[in-house]
């Protein structure tokens, strides 16, 4: 079944909610690099925070990205979405894996939370809107939900859940962003605030089959009607030889000659798809002709 995701808004206007499931991505991200079950369930939580998040923008071009960087063994981590929900990313060291802890993945203690969450969204001007936020547990779903009310002032609830088989690849994935708009009355906050308390975890609801049509019908169960969109998502780079051509052209003429000098020819691999570009010495030696 192709990922998608749901993006639906209450009729009077006071609750958006995105659902989504993301198990074909997050296995390709699993595939691409090598990951752990530990890395596997923390790349692929934010992988799927980013997709719904880049779901939200309107602009053709417009790109959002989430750093995190906890302190923790995992290292960095880094989801890109455009606004159509394709994504790429990485973890900085994905051979990670600690015992479980409560019989769950411990993605909060691979994470850590000594460090900051970083979002950066790129609508195309000259500056990108770059916010930030300490990490408060490293489980990623808190880490934005916390961003979104301190920095947006947004209340929101963020769960996100990956689901390792036993042979360690992705049996199901996928989240849900609901937030509530300035037009929810209080009634319809304590109604969210009993949904939330009775709401399986993502997990369990994607293990039992659930699909971001049922996730929206439990979540939003209180109001009397949504209207929804729905938009695909995947994992999907897009580098290419220009791309890597342009960024060996930015080092500058000594740092090319010292290629030239020292290794003969540039390797780069991508980070986000592993994929290896070789530039040979006579394409640097006529880029420092250029």
């Amino acid at each position: 079944m192709e990922d998608y995701i749901l993006r639906a808004v209450t009729t009077d206007g006071a609750v958006r909610v995105s659902a989504a499931v993301t198990t074909n991505m997050v296995e390709t991200a699993r595939k691409t690099h090598n990951t752990s079950p530990t890395a596997t369930a923390a790349l692929g939580r934010l992988l799927t925070a980013a997709a719904i998040m880049g779901d939200m923008m309107k602009g053709e071009d417009d790109s959002l990205t989430l750093q995190m960087d906890g302190g923790g063994p995992l290292g960095k981590l880094v989801a890109i979405s455009d606004s159509a929900a394709n994504v790429k990313g990485y973890v900085q060291d994905p051979t990670v894996d600690l015992p479980l802890k409560n019989g769950k993945l411990d993605v909060g203690g691979a994470v850590g939370k000594n460090g900051l969450l970083g979002i950066i969204r790129d609508f195309g001007l000259k500056e990108p809107y770059i916010g930030q936020v300490e990490l408060s547990t490293g489980e990623i779903g808190d880490d934005i939900a916390l961003y979104y009310a301190r920095s947006e002032q947004i209340p929101s609830v963020v769960a996100l859940g990956v689901l390792v088989d036993r042979d360690y690849s992705v049996k199901a994935a996928g989240g849900m962003i609901l937030q509530v708009m300035p037009e929810a009355t209080d009634e319809q906050i304590l109604k969210l605030e009993e949904m939330v308390k009775t709401m399986p975890s993502i997990t369990s609801m994607l293990d039992s089959g659930a699909t971001p049509e049922d996730i929206l019908a439990f979540a939003l169960q209180a109001f009397d009607g949504y209207t929804f969109e729905q938009s695909t998502t995947a994992y999907r780079c897009d580098c290419s030889r220009e791309r890597i051509e342009r960024a060996v052209r930015s080092l500058g003429k000594e740092e090319i000659r010292d290629i030239i000098e020292k290794q003969i020819q540039a390797e780069l691999t991508c980070h986000f798809c592993n994929k290896q570009y070789i530039v040979s010495k006579e394409e640097l030696e006529a880029m420092l002709e250029e």
